[in-house]
């Protein structure tokens, strides 16, 4: 059972546009189907590295304020939650993220995993169901979203994506102003084009190991939360 979750007043949302979705759609399927055995692999390393599910899902805060459960390969130790608060101290994203650096609660195989990338290729999934897409503001928690002001909660606008412009161009900086800065940014200049300058440099981050640090999270994945891929 998931703890209670405050409210989320709906917001406005744009169309997403059409050739945008389809591009979504089309890279998302394409990306499982080639990816599968990457993914299987992957998915055996976990297991012999730590106890725990694969996946997790976490529950996050869509487009004009629609819940919806986001995947990622488990990249933490299953106590992940427990253990947050005694490393609250060491937190560098105030209270809308939680930047914690070489954080004890990642795994060896998921510390790999998130130098290059990859532990967020399940949310193509989310892609095809029309809850992500490939490029928009990183989606957040319902505890965080009701901390956001009138001007912060315009990142609702849009599906959230699985990389976007602050993570291509101001990763490094915590601040989340800075990060909603960008993400409203993108949104005021919403095209194909922009998406696909992103996509290249977000691709060519993961191919130099290092370069595809982590974003910020907003939460550990908790045990409740947690799915496992058999």
């Amino acid at each position: 059972m998931r703890a209670h979750s405050p409210p989320i007043v709906p917001v406005a949302a744009r169309p997403t546009p059409v050739l945008k979705r389809a591009v979504d759609i089309l890279v998302a399927a394409v990306g499982l189907v080639v990816l599968t055995p990457l993914l299987l692999l992957v998915a055996l390393l976990i297991r012999l590295d730590s106890p725990g599910p694969v996946i997790f899902r976490q529950r996050r805060v869509g487009r004009s304020g629609i819940p919806f459960d986001r995947y990622e390969l488990r990249t933490m130790q299953a106590d992940a939650e427990a253990v947050l608060e005694a490393l609250q101290e060491h937190n560098q994203g105030g209270d809308q993220l939680i930047r914690i650096p070489n954080d004890p609660r990642v795994t060896r195989v998921g510390r790999w995993l998130r130098g290059i990338g990859l532990d967020e290729l399940p949310q193509l999934v989310n892609v095809l169901k029309g809850e992500m897409s490939l490029i928009g503001p990183r989606p957040q928690t319902a505890d965080e979203v009701a901390l956001y002001t009138d001007h912060q909660r315009r990142r609702l606008e849009v599906l959230p994506g699985i990389s976007g412009l602050w993570q291509v161009t101001s990763r490094h900086d915590p601040s989340f102003d800075e990060w909603v800065r960008l993400d409203l940014q993108y949104i005021d200049r919403l095209s194909l084009l922009l998406d696909a300058r992103i996509a290249l440099k977000t691709l060519g981050m993961m191919l130099r190991p290092g370069q595809a640090e982590p974003s910020p999270d907003s939460s550990a994945p908790s045990q409740q939360d947690a799915a496992s891929a058999d």
